[in-house]
């Protein structure tokens, strides 16, 4: 096995913006690209691999074929022939609903599906650019109800302004949302469930307002999460990998590199996924395949990768996730 590119899956959105097709140096016009599905097997939007021998193979074709040596065998154990991670690239020219996601007990209760526990790592924020992670003060269910109706639901929300390099860490039960000039990297569990609570009274294309998801949100909100900032603390470092965030759904780390770096995947179970975030650099594997990443790229290292070595191109930072 080798590492694997994927075709990018390109979704127009309501509050979609124009970064994503430059970031990714695709040759496109489409308009309002709001996310960029790097690596995903939901039903419906599944990755389709871009480069060498299985070129062609969507990603739920690969992990039938290759199981273990793909996804790792701890994985495959706990998951089967379903692949565990979904990663995007979301551009918000306007803000995102105020959502909420289920978790794994009540995902598969209600959708037969994960839950959705996720994390965002900021890669450019316009001048005024927030999101929004958790409460700022403690509400009742009750109160929720009432402020939802009422229209003032993001008053009691944590707002935060940010910056390049930000990350949160946005567990299932947290009320969250990606305001209007934030372009982040998402990683998440492999769900398409979301449960939209506020929209900011928005109509679409064709004059209708969004579903809204109150009810069903409700059952999902953890209303005891409240803190003073939702922003994950990590140390700055060159040319080390530096963990950001360690969750039992993917543990993911930032490599900020000037010099060439060699990763000893042997004793990890599990495939590996780089996303670049910003340069360029060379990764070649133990058995000497290599591959190009530039910005806006990602790529997905099968289980059975025991080594690789990257070699920056000028500076680059890559963001790797594992489960």
């Amino acid at each position: 096995m080798y590492p694997l590119k994927f075709e990018p899956i390109l979704k127009q959105t309501l509050w979609g913006g124009d970064k994503i097709i430059p970031f990714k140096h695709l040759n496109d016009t489409l308009a309002n690209v709001g996310e960029c599905w790097e690596v995903s097997a939901v039903e419906g939007s599944e990755s389709i691999v871009a480069n060498g021998a299985d070129k062609g193979l969507t990603l739920p074709d690969m992990v039938r074929k290759y199981k273990e040596d793909l996804v790792g065998e701890a994985n495959y154990a706990r998951f089967g022939n379903k692949f565990p991670l979904l990663i995007k690239f979301i551009d918000a020219k306007l803000d995102l609903s105020i959502q909420v996601h289920p978790g794994d007990e009540l995902a598969k209760k209600r959708h037969n599906s994960f839950g959705k526990n996720e994390m965002w790592y900021v890669i450019a924020a316009d001048q005024g650019a927030k999101l929004i992670s958790g409460f700022a003060e403690q509400i009742t269910p009750k109160e929720y109800k009432e402020r939802v109706y009422n229209g003032t639901f993001a008053d009691v929300l944590q707002t935060c302004a940010i910056k390049p390099g930000d990350v949160f860490y946005v567990p299932a039960g947290r009320v969250h949302g990606i305001g209007a000039g934030a372009f982040v990297a998402e990683i998440q569990q492999t769900s398409d469930i979301t449960y939209r609570i506020f929209d900011y009274n928005r109509k679409d294309k064709d004059g209708k307002s969004r579903e809204l998801h109150t009810s069903q949100a409700i059952d999902a909100i953890n209303f005891a999460d409240v803190q003073d900032d939702f922003r994950t603390e990590y140390e700055q470092v060159q040319n080390e990998p530096v963990e950001m965030v360690a969750s039992p759904y993917f543990t993911t780390s930032i490599y900020d590199m000037t010099e060439e770096i060699t990763c000893d995947y042997s004793e990890l179970d599990s495939f590996v996924i780089f996303i670049c975030v910003e340069g360029s650099c060379r990764i070649i594997d133990n058995e000497k395949n290599e591959v190009s990443v530039q910005a806006g790229e990602t790529i997905l290292l099968p289980a059975a990768t025991q080594e690789v070595t990257i070699v920056p191109e000028g500076a680059v930072k890559l963001l790797e996730t594992y489960v």
